[in-house]
Order: C-alpha cells, then structure tokens, then sequence
C-alpha cells in the first residue's frame, strides 16, 4: 500500500466513526465526510482499461484495504497497518512482498495466505519445514511469526520471533493487504 494511503487510513477510520466534531446546541447533525477512493488513487497514465492492473497490485485505496482487513475476520478488522508496516521491516531484510518478487534470504511471500508451507518455486527450503504439513492460514502465520523454532524445531529460519499478539496481527494483516489481488 502506499505510504499516504496508510496514512490516510486513521482519518478516514475517524471519518467513518463520525469523527470528534462535538456539536453546538441547536446544530443540524450532518454526516461525516466521505472519500472519494478516486481522489485518493495515483492517476492513471494508461487509456486502457486497468481492471487487469487493480487485481495485480496491493490496494489503492484505503476502503479496499479495509474491506481485506474485514475478510479476514476478527481483531484483523481492528489491525494498525502503520504498525504493521514498522513491524515488517523486520521481515523485509529477508522477504519480499510483490508479485513475482526474488526470493532472497527467505521466500517472496506474494501469495502466502493459503498457501502450503515450503511451496514456493526456486526456493529451497529446510526438509523440516517441507515435512511440516502446514498451511499458512491465519492461526498458523501467528503462530510461525510468534516463534517460528517452537512451531518447527529445525527450521532454518533465524527469526526469534515476536511476542506481542497485535504485532503479529498488524503484520499479518499488513502483509495480506500488500499482496492482495
């Protein structure tokens, strides 16, 4: 997602929540602003459709984002993808996000959500994690990002993990909206 569109995202949360515009005695209520998703989306250089180029690309807008954040069920709906950003910084020295990104250090997780663990093309990983039998669902990414050697002992992976539950959801959430289709 795009840095202003992330930062766009507590105004247009407050926004929808009313905001905190405290009305004066005898005042009409009105209601809160609205968005133009196509006021917040980068212009487009291309005549031709760009159906195709939406699909391909992390959401552009913050209400496609929310609407991801809401698929995902839960406390997901409720997730800080500011925080979410600043806790994969962590991850990015060793994965990337875009589709059809290199693997480096550890896999491109373009696609992870649903995928099985150990399956992605031209990565070799450790035999353990390709034993596994594991799906990176919601439950089990929380779990991996928590402590990834107590989930898989002999992995190669050399995160310690991290301990906090709302870290670990906000990079969760963080990484399904950066790699949507």
């Amino acid at each position: 997602m795009k840095p202003v569109l992330i930062a766009l995202l507590p105004a247009i949360t407050l926004a929808a929540c009313g905001g905190n515009d405290v009305a004066a005695p005898g005042d009409e209520p009105t209601a809160p602003p609205s968005i133009d998703p196509a006021s917040t989306a980068p212009p487009s250089t291309d005549t031709a459709s760009t159906d195709t180029a939406s699909r391909d690309a992390a959401p552009d807008t913050p209400a496609e984002a929310l609407a991801i954040l809401a698929s995902l069920g839960g406390d997901y709906v409720d997730a800080d993808l500011v925080n979410g950003a600043r806790q994969f910084r962590r991850c990015q020295s060793c994965h990337t996000l875009n589709e059809g990104g290199r693997h480096t250090v550890g896999p491109n997780l373009h696609g992870v959500m649903g995928r099985a663990a150990a399956d992605a093309d031209r990565f070799s990983f450790s035999s353990q994690l390709s034993e596994a039998g594991l799906i990176w669902d919601l439950e089990t990414l929380d779990a991996w990002i928590e402590n990834p050697r107590a989930l898989v002992p002999g992995n190669r992976m050399s995160f310690v993990g991290l301990r906090d539950a709302g870290d670990r959801r906000d990079v969760i959430a963080y990484i399904a909206v950066e790699t949507a289709e």
